[in-house]
């Protein structure tokens, strides 16, 4: 099948005729054309294929040429006619194949059908003309005609049969005709030869739907009619993960890897699990046998390498990042990656040198933004200004970013105010920017503007309820800046709600039940949260509380621990000031 190739040569036309042209709609009509028209039908007609001339009658020809301008001038309806009425009379699927687009695209969903049938007429075996038709019967809830066009496209294309039926997926806008889409395929299942198949797709969709049970059992249905297939064997471990069942999803794999196990897919997925369940061990095993099959998969190579980052295994990372930065297609990520190393370590020279040979995106900006941190841990804000006003010429588009970067290093150097003007500048122009709301928060709370604080926080939770930082950071300030303890109790109980086990938000609830004078109950919480997290601001709420409990010695032992640790450390100097108990 091909497109006709009607409108480069219409341009031609048009270009040459619009100064005759009536400026009104051409109504579709078969009186005898005048000369004029003769003329343009006699140019039209020898711009055809040479497959159609002759197969029109004249005034055929002229309702071709209306439809066509009517086409140019967005006046569907009449093109749709036109080419629909020509598909009638000529056995040429291409009439019927551009009346359908036409149709499709303005949802006359009648002569959708009607077009679509012709199309399948002219041309039985075209897999497009069975797509529209599929989406024509489930348009119009033909349920027999749907069934009917479904079992047809997997019987002459069992390979794009998933492609096929999940763009048709796409195309349903409701729903309730993704629904009726699987539900036509539970009655397909029960005629085609092909079951495996259909019971796949009737998976994927399911997930589509976001019900993950419903596509457990279709994938196990695919499984039983087709054991060891590797696809549906692959999408039932991807079920497995997306329900948060991680270790179904790697027994699903092991199994497979027993029957088969060389099998690089089963291998990739498995380790992907693996990194997400934490098994960081037995992911670098695979990856390692997956690098040992195919010496060419550099992207193994690369999570190898990342996997050896994230559990500090700096040499053997450097080893990985080093030898793609050969690789043309891996060379920037591992540029980046080679610069994290650089900077964990303290070589900060290196570091720069590292980020600056990023060039590409999408790492570059994060490797420009990554140079100013690492100028600002050296404290060269000089430098720092000047690379900030250098992204944001070259990145007008991440102005957000940008500024969030720029007030945290604000923040850095105790400059408040400045942090709080460039974010308010900045949030004129995006005032429903979330990120640069819960920001201004946190440093409008360090300037003690509690009114600014609230605002921000309460416009954060108005489009996002279960915002976790900002439901603490509001609970927070209520209970430590205000006496209004039944709103903050209300906001700090939904962020445990949500996460329970968060050491920040077990250290807020903890304060509240401090300023509620609830000390044995404080307690619980503050020190499960400096279990969970050995933060310096969440010690200095326990010494506090144990301080007040009557447990000063056990408070003071703490205390001269952590300061031993960390002398300049702002969280202990502070507390320190607040109660000369606790001097050295």
């Amino acid at each position: 099948m091909f497109s006709l190739r009607f409108l480069p040569f219409l341009a031609f036309i048009l270009l040459n005729g619009c100064a005759t042209a009536p400026e009104k709609p051409v109504s579709i009509v078969s009186e005898k054309p005048n000369q004029l028209l003769k003329k343009r039908i006699q140019a039209f007609e020898k711009k055809l294929p040479a497959d159609v001339k002759g197969s029109f009658a004249a005034n055929e020809l002229f309702m071709l040429l209306t439809a066509e301008i009517a086409g140019q001038r967005g006046q569907y309806e009449i093109a749709l006619e036109g080419y629909l009425e020509a598909a009638r009379q000529v056995n040429d699927a291409r009439f019927a194949e551009r009346a359908a687009m036409i149709a499709m695209y303005i949802k006359d969903e009648k002569k959708l059908s009607e077009s679509v049938q012709l199309w399948l007429k002219q041309e039985p075996n075209s897999l497009s003309a069975r797509k529209l038709a599929i989406i024509s019967a489930l348009r119009m809830s033909d349920k027999s005609l749907a069934i009917k066009n479904i079992s047809e496209y997997l019987k002459k294309a069992p390979a794009d049969f998933e492609k096929a039926l999940l763009e048709v997926a796409s195309n349903m806008q409701k729903p309730s005709k993704v629904q009726f889409i699987f539900d036509m395929l539970e009655e397909v299942a029960a005629e085609s030869v092909d079951k495996a198949m259909v019971y796949f797709v009737q998976s994927v969709i399911a997930m589509k739907m976001n019900n993950l049970e419903l596509a457990a059992t279709k994938i196990q249905q695919a499984l039983r009619v087709q054991p060891n297939w590797e696809r549906a064997v692959l999408l039932q471990a991807q079920v497995a993960v997306v329900a948060g069942n991680n270790l179904i999803a790697i027994s699903v794999l092991k199994n497979a890897l027993h029957i088969n196990p060389s099998d690089l897919a089963y291998k990739k997925l498995l380790a992907q699990v693996f990194v997400r369940n934490r098994n960081y061990a037995e992911s670098v095993q695979v990856y390692k046998e997956i690098v040992k099959q195919d010496a060419t998969d550099l992207e193994s190579q690369m999570a190898l390498g990342l996997i050896y980052l994230q559990t500090d295994q700096d040499a053997l990372a450097q080893h990985v990042f080093k030898k793609l930065v050969t690789d043309k297609q891996w060379q920037e990520q591992a540029y980046f990656y080679l610069g994290k190393l650089a900077e964990k370590k303290g070589f900060y020279a290196e570091a720069i040198d590292w980020y600056d040979q990023v060039a590409g995106e999408p790492f570059a900006f994060d490797a420009a933004a990554a140079v100013v941190m690492v100028l600002a841990k050296e404290k060269q804000y000089s430098k720092v200004e000047v690379r900030l006003q250098a992204l944001l010429q070259k990145y007008p588009k991440q102005q957000v970013k940008i500024t969030l970067l720029h007030a945290e290093i604000y923040n850095q150097q105790k400059k408040y105010q400045e942090a709080y003007d460039i974010l308010s500048a900045v949030l004129v122009n995006a005032p429903n920017d979330n990120d640069l709301l819960y920001t201004r928060a946190l440093v409008a709370e360090r300037l003690n503007k509690l009114d600014i604080v609230e605002s921000d926080l309460s416009k954060v939770l108005q489009s996002n309820p279960n915002h976790l930082e900002a439901l603490n950071a509001l609970g927070y300030t209520l209970a430590n800046k205000t006496r209004r303890f039944e709103e903050a109790e209300k906001f700090l109980l939904q962020a445990l709600d949500l996460a329970p086990e968060e050491p920040v938000i077990l250290d807020s609830y903890g304060w509240l039940q401090y300023k509620l004078g609830h000390l044995a109950k404080a307690l619980v919480y503050l020190q499960k949260a400096y279990a969970k997290e050995k933060e310096n601001e969440i010690l200095v709420h326990v010494v506090e509380v144990l301080w007040e409990s009557g447990r000063k010695e056990e408070a003071r032992r703490l205390f001269k621990e952590a300061i031993r640790v960390s002398p300049k450390d702002t969280y202990l100097q502070e507390l320190k000031h607040r109660n000369l108990g606790l001097s050295l």
